[in-house]
C-alpha cells in the first residue's frame, strides 16, 4: 500500500502531542518496518521544517530530523498541473485539493490525515491514523 502522510500526523508523532502521539509513532514504525510505503509532500517538508525549528531553535537539528524522517518516508513532488487540478475542485480547503491531486497523480492509495473533514467532498480515500493502522492490521493477517 502507498500512502500519503499529512503533516499533522507527522507532526504529531515529532511533537508528542497528546492524545495523537502513540497513533502517529505506530505510522513511523510500520513505515520504517515497510509494512506500507509511506510518502509527505515536498510541501509538507518546508512545514515541518518550520513547526520543528520552532520548537528546537536550531537548524542543525532540524535537519538532522528532517534527514531522520526522510530514511522513513518519500518525497512526493507537487506540480503545475496539481495545483491547476485543485482549483476547479470540489474540495473547499485549497491546500486539501492540492494534496488529493498530488496523490491521485502519483497514484496513492491513500491519503491518512486527522482532517478528515476538510475531505467530505473527496472520491480519494481518506482514512484517520486509526483507520489506516487497523486498514494496514488486516492486510497483514
Amino acid at each position: 500500500m502507498k500512502a500519503l502522510i499529512d503533516t499533522c500526523v507527522i507532526v504529531d508523532a515529532l511533537q508528542n502531542r497528546e492524545p495523537f502521539a502513540e497513533t502517529a509513532q505506530q505510522i513511523f514504525l510500520c513505515a520504517a518496518n515497510r509494512k506500507f510505503s509511506g510518502y509527505i509532500s515536498a510541501k509538507s517538508v518546508t512545514d515541518i521544517y518550520y513547526l520543528m525549528h520552532r520548537c528546537t531553535h536550531s537548524d542543525t537539528e532540524t535537519r538532522n530530523l528532517l534527514n531522520r524522517l526522510l530514511m522513513i518516508f518519500d518525497i512526493l513532488d507537487t506540480t503545475g498541473a496539481d495545483c491547476h487540478h485543485a482549483l476547479v475542485s470540489t474540495i473547499s480547503d485549497y491546500e486539501d485539493a492540492v494534496m488529493i491531486a498530488t496523490a491521485k497523480r502519483s497514484e496513492m492509495n491513500c491519503i491518512v490525515t486527522r482532517n478528515t473533514k476538510d475531505y467530505k467532498k473527496s472520491d480519494f480515500i481518506i482514512y484517520t491514523p486509526d483507520i489506516f493502522l487497523q486498514k494496514l492490521e488486516k492486510s497483514e493477517h
